[in-house]
């Protein structure tokens, strides 16, 4: 199925293509993506309006967030995942499980490559929203990682943090093997608010802004 011109900027944001701060130009991305500049200028203004892009003076560019709006999105993403796990270890078929272990024990040989690890990062998770089987959860978690994607590189490459990050996924998974829900929630708890204080650290170091450092999970 052919991708409209939404979704196409949106993947391309959250590819890393285009990062906070970048000047988005409707002619240039109607010539990208083989499309129009009618449905480019109407998906324009479709992410503008759910904050994704921000206006630099007459230019949109991408959104970055501040810190007060990192902590608020740390918050409802530690809960919401919480729930997620919760129910993944109520719901999750053994085949679910079985794919999430492969996933990690895949995940160990990208330790070297921060950048597929922060991929590789993000199918996980979205997989553990997957085995909650609650479509309404899913469609919110989405909402709610679309927006990290305005977060521009990934903190996977800080020492120790990539290992640290698949050992915390390894306890989520035992705990949904287990049918363990609250293990599982407190484990996805914890994990996000390792990563949280893993952003924080580095803001304060002066290595990065909110606006400047991707998923650190």
């Amino acid at each position: 199925m052919q991708k409209d011109a939404y979704t196409l900027i949106l993947d391309a944001i959250d590819e890393g293509i285009y990062r906070p701060g970048d000047r988005l130009v409707e002619s240039e991305l109607a010539e990208r993506f083989g499309v129009s500049r009618t449905p480019v200028r109407e998906a324009l203004q479709r992410l503008e309006t759910q904050q994704m892009l921000a206006r630099d003076g007459r230019s949109l560019i991408v959104a970055s967030l501040d810190h007060n709006q990192l902590a608020e999105l740390y918050v409802v993403r530690a809960e919401l995942e919480a729930l997620a796990a919760r129910l993944a270890a109520k719901h999750a078929a053994p085949e679910e499980v079985r794919v999430l272990q492969n996933m990690i024990d895949e995940d160990r040989g990208k330790l070297n490559d921060p950048e597929g690890l922060s991929r590789a990062n993000r199918r996980f998770h979205h997989q553990v929203h997957l085995a909650s089987h609650n479509r309404y959860l899913v469609q919110q978690l989405d909402l709610v990682h679309r927006s990290m994607a305005l977060l521009a590189t990934t903190s996977l490459a800080v020492k120790g943090r990539g290992e640290a990050a698949l050992d915390e996924h390894q306890a989520i998974v035992d705990a949904i093997r287990e049918g363990d829900g609250e293990a599982a929630a407190a484990a996805l708890r914890a994990h996000i608010s390792r990563a949280f204080e893993t952003r924080l650290k580095l803001d304060a170091a002066g290595h990065g802004t909110a606006g400047h450092w991707a998923e650190a999970l």
